[in-house]
């Protein structure tokens, strides 16, 4: 979501020409490839980097490449070569498998190439610097051929050092963290702080080599008998690299209660590191990143700009980073002097807020700060050394992800002190107390009058920060020397736009992966095709560009976007109720994905990812009573009551997961699993029912779409992936499919009583008509058709194809098949791609027809809506910008969905 630097220009435009059509008839099977030749997609993959640019200064790139079924098994090896057809280094590995148990996906990890790379079937090269763990001598020691890293074991250091060659570059690295214990409102109380250092609890090795390894560290931040806020570390390392990368996640486990000003709050949040500071003074450096590739770029001991001058070499050379002439060579008044010249230690520069920064000095603690100027957006990058060696580091989503800070403290004496504040210690401390008192709204009568006025669904004690999560990338360079403009300025871009290799859209579609035939490469060879392709860009352009017109940034809201315009207050209702951020309510994060997929579109890729790991970490709880459980669209991501399963729905993360290999929403995942026991915690629809109902883990109420959607989702990733628990969730997978497909109206009964022992829903006595707008719009068709593809069993296929087939129908078809119609429905624009769907597998073209008639003529968006944007400026909005005041996120994702999917499968039956 953040602007793409000069390196990351746009290349994977949409793609001209007919996009491939799929169609197949119920119960033909796939047809089967001679023996002496590859299914389509198995051939070899040209995988290129999501922006331009290359790898850069980032260590490596990991990228997942899907496979047909059948194509290879699981010990197959993989080779890759770039442009020239010289070897690349190459460390591959399985993430998912088809049911068959031939691979599905692979994850590939680079530490070098640019420009296309292939990948083969083959022998992997060895890199000529292999990575390497030692677990010897109480660290894990890992070494990427230049430089080792001393990871602790215990204790509350975490990076015991990082060495290049013989020179010790950094060591002591650490987590700290600062609480307030009371927060008063305006200028009452006084403010108290005390720090916390993390301490761990388990390290582990996930990885080791020979191109990438991966160390694991879990802890919580302590202090005394205390410990909270747990974190959990990723360090990335890769061969022939001279950094690494750390992946952070905190947890908030503390308490602020509403009303009340003690509490744990947050006052600063960071990683540190200490620096050794060979150098004279005069040769050492200090680098701090502002707007874009800008730098401050100053000495500890400044030569330049005094009134007597050293000489122009001397000059040149300090401004440049390169080892000073001897003195003695200097004009001498300067020389004799030197003693005089002030030496600055220290370094600040905060981003309080996405639009502004300021960077000041000192020469040492004690001493007054002076100005060292500002701007907008620093890009979250600095460098403390010398000439014989200093460490680069950065914050990614420095500026969008405000409060952040770097210090840099001490640069003038043996030991330099860096800090990467993740949570400024100088903004105000983090506020998480819900924002109202209830307003009365006691008993669960009051709360629905509530929910009709502000949309909010509100219950005392629901609205609870306790368990939410964030994750935050690093990047860190051990550096032989100062490095010079040009090394500094692609550090900076690795910072801001992580390198990342990807497989082309070809690929994911002749694989047959995430739900086979959905989507398509763009097609404009049609004047509708195109049209349609024109509103698909104008959503995607008109949210990008509303994020940054409303600053939808911030530490804990990046990511997000929001639910509902209030076209009078030309704003976003971002302080109404359910109205306000959008937690992924009807599914934007599908509409990117797939909008990723078919395109290969790096600024889409980008929003997605970003709001892939904001609602996998903030919407949802990972510890605590509702854990496994998301939180409802709402004024604060967490203020809702509605805690429910179509939020922490594991298929919004599947396919940046599979895309990247990324390991932390591996585990969100695989969290996921057992959260069907989350139903005996809490009722979803406690405040509507009219019968009694007490949770009862043998005859659990769960309904068969957004509850067994986000259910199902979860297990069927863990068995694709084999996780820990996947003969489990593969038999959760079967036999919830199998007593779902039983019941007597299949999807149509709603809702089941499931046993948490078994795994099965009960089939029902009796049929019954429970339909509702929502159950289809959090994933379920993009799922069903994933397992439609993946199990053999007719009679789930039939269940769901039937209730594609009667969702968009008449009330008297509805009432003629089932003994009563559906009541009444909504969002049939969104529903259209069911109709699609079963059109396509059952070859009936009356559904074709209607699917395309529900798309054009029903609600949502229709072609007759503006498609354009209407200038702002003030005095009707705080910021000039644009809107289109017709335009809401429910409407959007399901047009963005209903398109992408109607278009792949039916684009050659378009009226």
């Amino acid at each position: 979501m953040s602007p793409i630097p000069r390196r990351s220009l746009l290349k994977a435009a949409a793609v001209a020409g007919a996009a491939a059509q799929f169609s197949w008839a119920v119960g033909a099977q796939d047809a089967r490839a001679t023996p002496l030749a590859a299914p389509a997609g198995a051939g070899p993959v040209v995988l290129d980097w999501l922006e331009d640019g290359g790898l850069g200064a980032a260590p490596g790139s990991t990228v997942g490449v899907p496979w047909p079924k059948g194509a290879y098994q699981e010990n197959q090896t993989f080779a890759l070569t770039d442009g020239d057809g010289t070897a690349v280094p190459v460390q591959s590995w399985p993430i998912a498998y088809w049911p068959d148990g031939s691979l599905k996906w692979t994850a590939h990890a680079v530490g070098s190439g640019n420009g296309k790379l292939t990948l083969r079937a083959g022998t992997p090269a060895a890199p000529e610097k292999k990575v390497t763990v030692d677990r010897s001598g109480g660290t894990i020691d890992v070494s990427t051929g230049v430089i080792t890293a001393r990871i602790a074991t215990s204790g509350s250091t975490l990076v015991k050092s990082v060495t290049r060659g013989a020179t010790e570059i950094a060591r002591n690295g650490r987590l700290v963290l600062i609480r307030q214990p009371e927060f008063e409102d305006e200028d009452q109380g006084t403010v108290r702080t005390e720090r916390f250092d993390g301490v761990l609890s388990t390290v582990r090795v996930e990885q080791e080599g020979p191109v990438r390894a991966v160390v694991r560290i879990d802890g919580k931040h302590r202090k005394g008998d205390r410990g909270w806020l747990p974190f959990s570390v990723r360090l990335y390392f890769y061969a022939g690299a001279d950094s690494f990368r750390m992946v952070h996640t905190i947890t908030y486990d503390g308490t602020q209660r509403p009303g009340k000003a003690s509490g744990d709050f947050v006052r600063g949040l960071g990683v540190r590191f200490t620096v050794p500071m060979r150098d004279t003074a005069y040769d050492r450096h200090i680098r701090i990143g502002g707007d874009g590739t800008g730098l401050l770029r100053e000495a500890v001991k400044g030569v330049t700009g005094l009134r007597r001058d050293p000489g122009a070499a001397v000059q040149a050379a300090q401004y440049e980073g390169k080892k000073l002439p001897d003195p003695a060579t200097w004009d001498q008044r300067v020389t004799t002097r030197l003693q005089y010249i002030p030496e600055w230690g220290d370094y600040t520069l905060s981003q309080l807020s996405a639009d502004g920064f300021t960077l000041r000095k000192r020469t040492r603690k004690g001493y007054g700060w002076i100005g060292a100027g500002g701007g907008r957006r620093a890009s979250g990058f600095g460098y403390v050394g010398g000439v014989s060696g200093g460490l680069s580091f950065g914050l990614r989503d420095f500026w969008e992800k405000f409060p952040a800070q770097l210090d840099i403290r001490d640069a003038h004496t043996d030991a330099a002190e860096v800090t990467l504040w993740l949570w400024s210690p100088e903004a105000q401390p983090m506020d998480l107390r819900f924002y109202h008192d209830g307003m009365g709204q006691d008993t669960f009568p009051e709360q629905l009058e509530g929910l009709n006025i502000t949309y909010e669904d509100y219950e005392p004690g629901f609205g609870t920060p306790h368990g939410i999560a964030r994750t935050s990338e690093l990047l860190f360079w051990a550096n032989a020397s100062t490095p010079g403009a040009e090394t500094l300025a692609e550090q900076i871009e690795a910072v801001r736009v992580l390198p990342q290799l990807t497989a082309p859209p070809r690929q994911l579609i002749e694989a047959g992966v995430f739900g086979k035939g959905l989507f398509a490469e763009p097609d404009r060879s049609t004047p509708a095709k195109a049209k349609i392709e024109d509103h698909l860009d104008f959503l995607f352009t008109y949210y990008k560009d509303q994020v940054e017109m409303r600053r939808w940034y911030g530490f804990w809201d990046y990511g997000d976007i929001m639910h509902t315009y209030d076209t009078v207050r030309h704003q976003w209702r971002y302080d109404v109720g359910g109205y306000a951020w959008d937690n992924s309510e009807l599914s934007p994060d599908l509409w990117l994905w797939y909008a990723y997929l078919r395109s290969g579109r790096a600024d889409i890729f980008r929003f997605a990812e970003a709001m892939t790991r904001h609602t996998g970490e903030v919407d949802v709880y990972h510890l605590g009573t509702w854990a496994g459980l998301g939180t409802r669209h709402g004024v604060q991501h967490w203020a809702d009551s509605a805690k429910q399963q179509r939020i922490a729905n594991t298929t919004y993360r599947r396919y940046y997961y599979f895309l990247t290999a990324d390991e932390r929403v591996g585990d969100l995942m695989h969290a996921n699993v057992d959260s069907d026991e989350t139903f005996l915690v809490l009722d979803p629809i406690r405040k509507i029912r009219t019968e009694p109902y007490t949770p009862d883990r043998h005859a659990l109420s769960i309904g068969f779409g957004t509850d067994w959607s986000g259910l199902v989702s979860a297990w069927l990733t863990e068995w694709e992936r084999k996780g820990p628990k996947w003969e489990k969730a593969r038999a959760r997978v079967l036999s919830t499919m199998e007593t779902i497909a039983a019941q007597p109206n299949g999807f149509v009964q709603g809702s089941g009583l499931y046993d948490l022992d078994t795994g099965r829903f009960a089939v029902a006595a009796q049929p019954k008509v429970e339909v509702s707008h929502l159950s289809a719009v959090f994933g379920l068709n993009e799922l069903c058709a994933e397992l439609i593809d993946l199990v053999d069993m007719p009679e789930f296929t039939e269940a769901y194809l039937d209730y594609c087939r009667y969702f968009n129908a008449t009330k008297a078809e509805q009432a003629a098949r089932y003994g009563s119609n559906f009541g009444s429905l909504i969002l049939f624009q969104g529903h259209s791609r069911l109709d699609a769907y079963a059109a396509v597998r059952s070859g009936d073209e009356k559904l074709a027809r209607r699917a395309w008639d529900k798309f054009y003529n029903s609600d949502g968006y229709k072609e007759s809506a503006p498609w354009r944007t209407e200038k702002l400026g003030g005095p009707l909005t705080l910021v000039p910008g644009s809107e289109a005041p017709w335009v809401s996120t429910n409407d959007t994702s399901l047009y963005g969905l209903a398109a992408i999917e109607n278009l792949a499968l039916l684009g050659d039956r378009m009226p």
